[in-house]
Formats: C-alpha cells, sequence, structure tokens
C-alpha cells in the first residue's frame, strides 16, 4: 500500500473518491492517522528487489519515524525533518546510493507526503503553464504554447486516483462513478478538471492549467506582445470609467489572466465582489469579497450555482460585480446587475469573435428558462455592455488581444458594433505570427463617460490625425 493511499484514508475518503470530505481536520490527525495504517516491511538494499521496492519500504520506515503530531503544513520544518530521517535510515540500513540516486528518492519521497506526487517537479517549473494526464503513463505539458510528452509516470490507475483525490478532498468536493468528473483548484489557485472512468476510457485524466506564481502583469503582456501599450491606456480608462466588459475568446486565449489584469484597474477604495466556479482571480485591492459555486453533494442536495450567486451579490452592496466566466442563465441576471447600477461589471465568455459573443450572450440568455422575446435580449445586451475585448490564441501558440470592440447600440433588431482596435497580421517569420494590434481611427461612442470620469485620451490613441500603415 503506497504512501498517498494511506494518506487518503487517513483524510477520510477512498482510493475511488466515493466518500465527501471537507477537508477540515487537522492535518496532524491525518499524518497520526497514515502512520496508524502503514506498512511495516524492513529495509533491503536496492539489489533486493526494484527502485519501486526501495522507495516503497524507505517511506514505510520514514513514516515510522515521523512524530504522528507534527503540523503537515509547516512545509520548511517538515522537510529537513524528513531530510534528517531520510539520511538517518539509509545509514541505519546500510543502503548505498550514489549522490544523484539519493537526491531523486528523497525528493520523490518528500513529494509524496509534501506535494502530489510524480506532478510535483511538474508543478514547481515554471515554464510549464498546463499538465495533462491521459492515463498513469501518458503525461503531456504545455510549455510556450506547443505541447510535449515528458517522461513522468504513475504506478497505476489507482496512483493517478489519489493524487486526484488529494486535490479534491480539501474543497470538499468528490469524484467517484456516480459523479466521474469534477473542477477544482490547488492552493495556489491553478484550474484542475479531473475525469475518471467509465466516462475517461483510457483511465483517469487530470488537466491542471497552472497560474503563475507571480502573475503575469500588463508589461509583460506589453513585452510578449500581447496588446500594446495604447490599448492597454484605452482599457485602463474604460475600467476607471465604470465601463462594463466583456472579455471572450476560446479555450486557453488568456481571459482570465486578463480578466485579472483589467481588475487590478479598479481604485483600491471599491468594494468588489468575484463570483466563480473554481477561485482564480488574483485581485489586489484591500475591499474584495470572494464567492464559489458548489456542487452537490452525494445525495444530489446543495448545490450552489453561479446564478444564485450572482442573485445574492445584488444584495450584498457591490460596486463592482466579476463573474469568472458566463456559461448558462446566469448570463440573464449578468446583464440586469448591469443595467440596474452596477456600473464597471466585468465578465468573460467563450466565443470565436465579438460578433459571436453578442450571439453567445443572446443564447446563454434564453438558458435562463425566461419566455422573453429575442429583441427584449438584444436591448439589454445593447444597453449593459460598452465593450467586448476579444483574445485569440494564434497558430504559433501565441496569445494575442485581435478587437476592442464597442456596443454601440441597436439598429432595429441588430446590435450595432464598432472596432477600435484590430490586430492586423502582416506575415509568419520562423514561425512566428508578425502583426500589431492597431487603431481603426474611429472614436467610440462612450468618450463622453470616459470624459466625464476626469480621464483625457489623446487622440493619438485612436489613430487619428496619424497616417495608418498597413
Amino acid at each position: 500500500m503506497s504512501l498517498l493511499k494511506r494518506i487518503e484514508q487517513g483524510q477520510g475518503g477512498s482510493p475511488s473518491g466515493g466518500g465527501s470530505s471537507s477537508g477540515q481536520e487537522g492535518e496532524g490527525s491525518r499524518l497520526s492517522a497514515l502512520q496508524s495504517r502503514r506498512v511495516n516491511a524492513p529495509i533491503t538494499s536496492p539489489q533486493a528487489g526494484s527502485y519501486f521496492d526501495l522507495k516503497t519500504r524507505v517511506q514505510n520506515k520514514l513514516l515510522s519515524e515521523l512524530d504522528p503530531t507534527m503540523d503537515i503544513t509547516r512545509t520548511d520544518e517538515v522537510r529537513r525533518t524528513i531530510q534528517d530521517l531520510f539520511e538517518q535510515i539509509l545509514a541505519e540500513e546500510n543502503i548505498v546510493l550514489s549522490r544523484p540516486e539519493r537526491a531523486r528518492l528523497f525528493e520523490q519521497i518528500a513529494a509524496e507526503i509534501l506535494g502530489f506526487g510524480p506532478l510535483q517537479p511538474l508543478l514547481e517549473d515554471d515554464t510549464i503553464t498546463e499538465i495533462m494526464v491521459n492515463g498513469p503513463k501518458n503525461v503531456y505539458i504545455e510549455r510556450k504554447g506547443k505541447l510535449h510528452r515528458v517522461p513522468v509516470t504513475f504506478e497505476n490507475n489507482d496512483h493517478v486516483m489519489r493524487v486526484i483525490d488529494r486535490i479534491v478532498a480539501p474543497l470538499g468536493r468528490r469524484i467517484d462513478e456516480s459523479s466521474p468528473y469534477v473542477d477544482a483548484r490547488l492552493p495556489d489557485g491553478s484550474r484542475v478538471n479531473a475525469v475518471i472512468p467509465p466516462i475517461s476510457l483510457v483511465g483517469p485524466t487530470l488537466t491542471i492549467r497552472k497560474f503563475s506564481k507571480n502573475p503575469i502583469t500588463i508589461e509583460q503582456l506589453i513585452q510578449f506582445g500581447s496588446i500594446t501599450p495604447e490599448a492597454v491606456q484605452f482599457l485602463k480608462a474604460c475600467v476607471e470609467a465604470r465601463l462594463n466588459i466583456l472579455i471572450s475568446g476560446g479555450t486557453g486565449s488568456g481571459k482570465t489572466t486578463l480578466l485579472n489584469i483589467l481588475s487590478g484597474f479598479i481604485p483600491n477604495d471599491e468594494r468588489i465582489i468575484t463570483i466563480e466556479n473554481a477561485a482564480e482571480l488574483q485581485l489586489r485591492q484591500e475591499h474584495v469579497v470572494t464567492l464559489e459555486s458548489r456542487p452537490p453533494n452525494i445525495e444530489g442536495r446543495g448545490e450552489i450555482t453561479i446564478r444564485d450567486l450572482v442573485i445574492n451579490s445584488l444584495r450584498m452592496r457591490p460596486e463592482r460585480i466579476i463573474v469568472g466566466e458566463c456559461r448558462g442563465g446566469e448570463t440573464l441576471d449578468m446583464l440586469q446587475a448591469m443595467n440596474t447600477g452596477h456600473d464597471g461589471s466585468m465578465t468573460t465568455a467563450h466565443a470565436n469573435s465579438p460578433r459571436d459573443a453578442l450571439s453567445r450572450v443572446e443564447t446563454m440568455c434564453l438558458m435562463a428558462g425566461m419566455d422573453l422575446p429575442v429583441r427584449a435580449i438584444r436591448e439589454q445586451t445593447a444597453s449593459a455592455i460598452d465593450l467586448i475585448c476579444h483574445q485569440e490564441r494564434m497558430r504559433d501558440g501565441t496569445r494575442k488581444v485581435t478587437h476592442i470592440t464597442e456596443v454601440s447600440g441597436m439598429e432595429g433588431d441588430v446590435i450595432t458594433m464598432t472596432d477600435i482596435f484590430v490586430f492586423e497580421q502582416t506575415g509568419v517569420e520562423a514561425g512566428k505570427v508578425v502583426g500589431r494590434l492597431r487603431p481603426t481611427g474611429l472614436r467610440p461612442k462612450f468618450m463622453d463617460k470616459i470624459e466625464a470620469a476626469g480621464i483625457n485620451l489623446p487622440p493619438s490613441i485612436f489613430g487619428i490625425g496619424e497616417r495608418r500603415r498597413y
């Protein structure tokens, strides 16, 4: 029986995740329970068995020596203790290992106790942006927008399940045959999705979209070529002037990152309510209330949806409402909030273009179950949303803002839009997309709102008075 399985049993869950867990019990008691279930196998030399056998036996011996009352959340102290005991065990049992083998064995054991097993080195690598586990023997990563297979494996399906359980159990979520997929997050905010058999035919599947330890700044986006300084100055003015902004784009296009950055432009003296499926936003303001939806329990009760939270947030005196993503009936309530005095609200939605984003908003409003005429929904949309900022993931893996578009009103039954900035691709060099986000030369109709907020933007931002280059 390996270490992570005993850890999860100590948490009160089963290897398959069949029981729900609140994750509220102390780490010390978890370690104590884990030790009570250890397998007391003698340590032998590497020649007596495989590397896995050696690792398992050292882990068991280490567990027997650890103090059951130790606070495992104090990572540095626990790591030093494990290091001392590890060296002592190897010396007592006359296990001779080279320095690289010793370091490798220790890191793997420490990762099983303090981290997420084989995934821990990948999680600590800041150059990796996404981790994909397709069963125990196929692990892929994304680095610089490209996929690579890595020589990282799990022991078996149960080993992957134990890592998944360790991620979801502290959040009070569960995954089993009756609920074979789950959305969760790591302590650092990284987004996690897990799918297990019978839905997944390749074994337990885990997808982790990592959050940078140091959140990406607007300066870095400019440096990466994702956006221009002129567009940033314009978006900053829009946020400060309390315009309602919808960020659209495909999966992995950087919507949440841009939402996080735009949220940073909100003045520090405003009350902000954030609503998400899994808390990812990292706002730096002082007055922020973070709300997170909740799935139903094992009896199918107790579900709290994004829509419930949006409705409830209206009673919490919000000055800004930020919804991590609209994907259903909550879109109608978000539009209502934007139209009833909660100016400056922001959200994201999946779409292929700004025009598609409005079509999706219309469709998601119909999902609320209200028997509303399409024209009424379009009027609400045109009145509520002031600006659409569209992002795309280019063929070379880079992420760029391609449209900054004003929602200018209605003409008949059609919502009218005006592009303020558009990305113009000029070519491809060495496999990299070359181009720039350029102003169209048009001023948005909501400039009076920006000027009323005491913000003066130079005409050059919109390309007025300059000869455009193609």
